[in-house]
């Protein structure tokens, strides 16, 4: 009940404060953020101003671009709450997810996904990046972003100009861009989960003031356990935005502000049964599990002991699970110099917060788990629960199925991943020989903090689901306990020498690229080119765990066992970093328009992508200049070709793009070995992808068909380090996905689907386990019984289909047990909303 109060007294004075700022279209130039009638994901419709990416906003049938907008009106006919889970909407792009909002994997056609993370594909809010770098380790960008009702649409531009446009974006950008107050009114919603315990309340309002003043404030905040079981609140929290915008002959200039604190889980990898052959394999929930129903946790393991960034014992709890805290504000103006159109952008941005997880890394029967610790003779013990003190006999059927797991607990503190950007530009419009030559340029410029550590722990639990799991605790053969609490390990000790998994983080990244283009257009046809030249300059220091100690974690006075060899960090022996880099960008594009419902376009571009903390570790960086071992290190480039055909007529859309890209890596992967064990990988690869695009729609009357599909060819050209991978497919990248949004609208009901399919993909990059694909079903209904008064019902995946879409395994194991990722099963989520 003190939440809610507190949300009720949080809305009545942002409702009273003095607002801030954010974004609209026409002549001046400000991306669209009026309402959108059509389309869960289409190209920009006529007239509409698309912004992202580009020079200057145009039709895109004179563009020579592949772009699509997701409107405000369609996201709420999406089964999905985050924002990967909403691209999964977008024609091109690869998002795995559960849909949460964090350690997502998103790419754009073909490029590969090494990791977690958007490496090639750049987040932006009100056209400025979240993150500098989108796959930061358990830091990527979607963790501070939330779909609500403040978003007008998100658009998204996919290869084309967005590399010259964008620092490390060299496979796209999405965009989402919020509502502004050009029209007055507002909404309430409230949602909850129809057989999950999962409420939210949604609100925005926005108005024009009177003399070309105008605002918008929104935000939500939710509170649940969520749609898997883990005997917890696992998701709390929310965000308020504001903006104010005055506009003037010319121009406009908007102040906005961001306020973002929300916990939510991280689904990661769990324990399940696999049967079959690699190239067909099937999964099944263990007994007593229920996957991707049951969270892997419960509060009985959540809390555990571990040390903190100065080598002081600490507590944490993984019902933290990733939380995220942004505080920001931003500036944004267009004006006009004689006959320039002048642009800036500008925003600070407070961003921390925590990562907490838990991952299986080995489940076995619990005899095997002892013995692989502790050797012959040993034994399993529970530690608490209703079955504290409890030994485990061997070849018991604990839970039905006699399993124990060696878990893998990991804490990611982000002290401050902070970073104030700017970016300015002017264009101009000239008349020449009987065309339009419009010319741009720029300066980008941003500072991004990594002030972060990270830690591993090693513990033992039972298998079980619905939130009772328990800790397991270790003891020899001698009796003696070799645990506390079930952590056998403060750090990452499974299957290693000793123990290890702290790491601190203390760099700042420093990013300046001018840029610039030039565009001619005449009649029918328009040419374009543009170039962006990237420096950076890199400083800080890192700690690594090259230190192993006694440390009392328990405070108990007692050096027990599994204190006498902790991972700690070394405080004395930093290691510098400091380097610099700088690479062209540059894309070159024709658009000819045949007729007025049809043109072809075609474009070549390269584009560059900054390594970050993934390289600042021994063996690529020097404990003693801070430079990188290998220059190859400091970035990759991509280079795309594209090129394809549009027709627009008379509710019928469709739009064609061939594709070509090749891609230079250089990442850590984590991956499996044919036993299923996590290895870490170093990846110095390149890349090549082929394919083609689809997007399409068709509108009659009440009843309207949107698709989009990808077919793709993707293939490891080379490998420095395991050349018997060449010409083998990138993991988790299917040769063909493909979606379909089937609707009727009438004047009091809606009733449609969003349906969405992948063929099969390979669980690693050794091309062994394939990984079934799937087709997931997702029905909406919207009944209007009143003026303003909307009720709803969502179902993601009606039909409760097993959706695997990662796995650690790179073969079948022997043992029958694989750990996987999965999308939710069927969710059913019912609301009210009232619009004023």
């Amino acid at each position: 009940m003190r939440t809610w109060t507190l949300l009720s007294a949080t809305l009545l004075s942002c409702c009273m404060a003095t607002p801030a700022l954010a974004e609209d279209a026409g002549d001046t130039g400000e991306p669209a953020s009026s309402k959108l009638a059509e389309g869960v994901s289409k190209p920009a419709p006529a007239g509409m101003t698309f912004s992202t990416g580009v020079a200057k906003g145009r039709d895109l049938l004179d563009t020579a671009i592949s772009a699509s907008v997701i409107d405000e009106g369609e996201l709420a006919k999406l089964s999905v709450s985050s924002i990967s889970g909403i691209m999964q909407n977008i024609p091109g792009i690869r998002s795995l997810t559960s849909d949460v909002d964090g350690y997502s994997s998103i790419t754009v056609r073909g490029l590969p996904l090494a990791a977690d993370g958007s490496k090639y594909l750049q987040l932006q809010e009100d056209g400025l990046p979240v993150l500098e770098f989108a796959d930061m380790q358990f830091n990527t960008a979607d963790r501070f972003l939330r779909a609500d009702l403040n978003i007008s649409q998100i658009q998204s531009i996919r290869g084309g100009s967005a590399s010259t446009f964008a620092s490390n974006s060299p496979g796209g950008v999405v965009n989402l861009i919020s509502k502004t107050g050009e029209t007055e009114g507002g909404n309430v919603q409230v949602s909850s989960g129809l057989g999950y315990d999962l409420k939210r309340l949604d609100f925005d309002y926005g108005s024009p003031l009177g003399e070309n003043w105008r605002f918008h404030v929104g935000g939500f905040y939710r509170e649940g356990e969520g749609p898997r079981d883990y005997g917890y609140t696992a998701f709390r929290g929310g965000q308020v935005k504001l903006n104010i915008t005055r506009s003037f002959a010319g121009g406009y200039i908007r102040i906005y502000g961001k306020y973002l604190d929300d916990r939510q889980p991280n689904y990661g990898t769990e324990p399940a049964l696999i049967a079959g052959t690699d190239a067909s394999p099937t999964f099944a929930s263990i007994p007593g599990t229920r996957l991707a129903s049951d969270g892997f946790g419960s509060p009985l393991i959540a809390g555990y002991l571990g040390t903190d960034d100065r080598n002081n014992p600490v507590s944490r709890s993984l019902e933290d699970g990733m939380h995220a805290v942004v505080k920001s504000i931003g500036l944004e103006t267009q004006f006009q110099v004689a006959d320039w159109t002048v642009s800036d952008r500008f925003r600070f941005a407070d961003i921390s917060g925590s990562f907490n997880q838990i991952d299986s890394m080995l489940a076995a029967p619990s005899a095997v788990i002892s013995t692989i610790l502790a050797g012959p003779g040993s034994t399993l013990t529970y530690a608490s629960g209703p079955n504290a003190g409890q030994v485990v006999a061997p070849g018991s059927q604990i839970n039905g199925n006699g399993l124990a797991s060696i878990n893998l607990l990991l804490n990611f503190d982000q002290k401050s991943v902070n970073n104030v950007t700017n970016d300015l530009r002017a264009s101009r419009v000239y008349d020449l020989s009987g065309g339009k030559l419009t010319v741009s340029g720029g300066v980008y410029h941003t500072v991004q903090d990594y002030k972060a550590d990270w830690n591993f722990t090693n513990a033992i639990s039972d298998v079980v689901g619905n939130g009772r799991m328990a800790p397991l605790d270790l003891r020899n053969a001698a009796g003696t306990l070799l645990s506390q609490n079930g952590v056998f390990a403060y750090g990452f000790g499974f299957g290693q020498p000793r123990a290890y998994g702290n790491y601190y983080y203390d760099v700042q990244y420093r990013i300046t690229a001018p840029y610039g283009s030039i565009n001619f257009a005449k009649g029918k046809l328009s040419i374009g080119g543009s170039l962006r030249y990237d420096r950076g300059d890199v400083s800080g220091h890192v700690l690594t765990d090259s230190l192993v100690g006694p440390s009392d974690i328990n405070r108990d006075g007692v050096i027990a066992p599994v204190e006498t060899s902790v991972a700690l960090l070394p405080l004395t022996s930093q290691i510098p970093v400091g380097y610099r880099y700088g690479y062209l960008s540059y894309s070159a594009g024709v658009n000819y328009r045949i007729a007025q419902p049809v043109s072809v376009f075609a474009r070549y571009s390269r584009g560059g992508r900054a390594s970050a903390d993934r390289v600042l570790r021994p063996g690529s960086l020097s404990s003693t200049t801070g430079k990188l071992t290998n220059d190859a290190l400091k970035y990759g480039l991509v280079k795309q070709a594209e090129a394809g055909v549009k027709y627009r007529k008379d509710g019928f859309e469709l739009y064609v793009t061939g594709f070509w890209a090749s891609t230079e890596e250089r990442n850590t992967q984590l991956a499996a070995d044919k036993n299923g064990n996590v290895i870490v990988l170093d990846v110095v690869r390149e890349y090549s992808a082929k394919g083609v695009e689809l997007e399409g729609e068709v509108h009659r009357g009440p009843f309207r068909l949107a698709i989009g599909g990808t077919w793709t060819k993707a293939k490891i050209a080379k490998d420095a380090d395991f050349p018997e991978l060449v010409g083998n497919v990138p993991r988790y990248i299917p040769s063909l996905s493909f979606n379909a949004r089937p609707s009727v609208e009438f004047d009091t009901i809606a009733v449609g689907a969003v349906i969405n399919a992948t063929t099969s993909s390979y669980a690693q990059d050794s091309n062994q386990l394939k990984l079934p694909g799937y087709v997931l079903v997702s029905p909406f209904v919207q009944f209007r019984p009143a003026e303003k008064l909307t009720l709803a019902v969502n179902a993601f995946n009606v039909f409760d289909k097993l959706a695997v879409y990662a796995a650690s395994a790179s073969t079948i194991p022997a043992s029958g047990i694989a750990n996987i990722r999965t999308m939710n099963r069927r969710t059913v989520t019912g609301s009210i909303r009232y619009s004023f």
